[in-house]
């Protein structure tokens, strides 16, 4: 019983230590409360100023970016107009040389009618001529005895004295012919026709005879009335059958000059025969001036396919950058957008993730810019790619075409080349870029003139050569080109064996 209260006493004591120390924790719980409270007002109080910031933040990256689309905007509008202004002025040049051809196509059509007028004149001149020659054959046949012979005969004397110095054998017919309007090929045709008089000349005093002395100087009369026939109808067209009608000219002559006197045929086969390629010499000064004329028709169709060309290319690219700023458009709705979302998120893992985005689409948009700026600098600069290009099953292993192109992507040039008018596809021996593609295309065509395969249409830009030697022009020019020596034709090469399969077949 004792035992039994003094351990009660005991669990007594030991419950009032457990209560006291109860009481403790509790007190030291409401300080760690206290703490924990006064700890959220000072992070809230810190907080509160940085959450205002990043909202204040926010607005102003939205603004700056809205102020980058308008510079972008204005910037665009800038482009747009300056490409208007150069398109105005190719416009204007196009119509300038409109107006010019057609004064010229006027010139020419002055010329004809007023060269039409003058033959008329002479044909008139010649009936009347004929005649009055008719008259007088008649008159001596039924009157021989009206005709003063000795009064005749003073009067070719006097005529004879005044056509000296070679005056009898000099062109009485002289047409208005084209190389008379160049300083070059005046002087080249007047140091032919001193030739020729000179020729002339040195043969006159080979006929003794005064019957032969008459026939050579009728025939040489009648063949430089022919020749000036021959040059007057000269056209670029019809060289090589000037040139016949020349020989087949001398070889009438020779035929009927020798056919009544067997006497003078060796000195006139001589004669002709060195005359005839004085002729031609004057045919092809003649032809000079309609091979240039060509040439410079030829030049303006180059220009005016350089120009088609490149309205296609400004034309392409004007596309691409439509659709470059359509993109940039969505990137820039994107980016605010991301922005807007971020300046109201404050899950750290979302506000990581949509910074990363952000990152993201400011470099795709800023690699647009860069493209953009690209097309621009290409519309309306000289900028662009020069392409080496070859076609074995077409053209064989020595003929290449170098040319150029302002296309972004050259290759696309390439396969146009390709589809239009060859069975197989070009390879591609070298794609060099230079901001002034036009002036690098115009040095390797320099480089390679005298192996150009068409010497007049100066837009087919083929040139004969090996492509060692091709390289090595290139490499000239621009030592860092990587150039492929390898034709590789496998469109060519494919179709080939496949023939070749067919008939071992067959």
């Amino acid at each position: 019983m004792f035992k039994k209260i003094l351990q009660l006493i005991q669990l007594n004591k030991t419950l009032e230590n457990k209560d006291f120390q109860l009481k403790e924790k509790e007190v030291q719980l409401n300080a760690l409360d206290m703490k924990v409270n006064n700890l959220e007002k000072v992070i809230e109080d810190a907080i509160t100023p940085l959450r205002l910031a990043i909202e204040d933040k926010g607005i102003e990256l939205i603004k700056e970016a809205n102020e980058k689309a308008f510079e972008i905007i204005d910037e665009s509008k800038k482009t747009a107009a300056d490409i208007v202004e150069v398109t105005k002025k190719d416009i204007l040049n196009l119509l300038d040389k409109k107006e010019q051809l057609t004064n010229e196509v006027n010139q020419l059509e002055e010329t004809v009618i007023k060269s039409t007028k003058e033959i008329t004149k002479y044909e008139k001149a010649a009936k009347k001529h004929k005649t009055e020659l008719l008259g007088i054959k008649n008159l001596l046949e039924n009157f021989p005895s009206a005709i003063n012979f000795s009064v005749i005969e003073t009067h070719l004397q006097t005529f004879e004295e005044s056509m000296k110095d070679d005056g009898i054998l000099d062109t009485i017919v002289h047409l208005d012919l084209h190389y008379k309007a160049s300083k070059t090929l005046r002087s080249d045709m007047n140091a032919n026709n001193k030739e020729i008089r000179n020729l002339l000349a040195s043969y006159q005093s080979r006929y003794t005879t005064k019957a032969n002395a008459t026939i050579y100087e009728l025939m040489v009369i009648g063949l430089q009335a022919e020749l000036q026939n021959i040059l007057h109808t000269l056209s670029y067209s019809n060289l090589d059958q000037m040139l016949e009608n020349s020989k087949a000219l001398i070889e009438k002559y020779l035929r009927i000059s020798a056919s009544g006197n067997a006497s003078i045929l060796p000195t006139i086969t001589r004669f002709l025969s060195e005359l005839e390629p004085l002729f031609e010499i004057a045919i092809r000064i003649e032809y000079k001036y309609y091979f240039q004329k060509e040439l410079e028709k030829e030049e303006q169709r180059k220009i005016r396919e350089i120009m088609r060309q490149e309205a296609e290319e400004k034309r392409v690219l004007e596309e691409e950058r439509k659709k470059i700023e359509k993109e940039e458009e969505k990137y820039l709705q994107e980016i605010a957008k991301n922005r807007a979302l971020l300046s109201t998120e404050t899950d750290i893992h979302k506000v990581t993730s949509l910074e990363a985005r952000l990152k993201e689409l400011e470099e795709q948009l800023e690699k647009l810019e860069e493209i953009k700026e690209e097309i621009v600098k290409r519309a309306n600069g000289k900028a662009g790619h020069v392409y080496v290009i070859s076609n074995l099953g077409s053209f064989g292993d020595n003929m290449f075409k170098v040319g150029m192109t302002r296309r972004l992507d050259p290759l696309e040039r390439v396969d146009e080349l390709g589809d239009a008018s060859v069975p197989f596809k070009f390879d591609v021996h070298a794609l060099v870029f230079s901001d002034d593609a036009v002036g690098l295309e115009q040095k390797l065509h320099q480089a390679l003139e005298s192996q150009r395969v068409n010497k007049i249409n100066l837009r087919k830009e083929f040139f004969y050569s090996t492509v060692e030697d091709l390289q090595n022009i290139v490499q000239d020019i621009d030592p860092t080109v990587d150039f492929i020596t390898t034709m590789f034709a496998m469109e060519y090469r494919q179709s080939d064996s496949l023939k070749t399969e067919e008939a071992i077949s067959a």
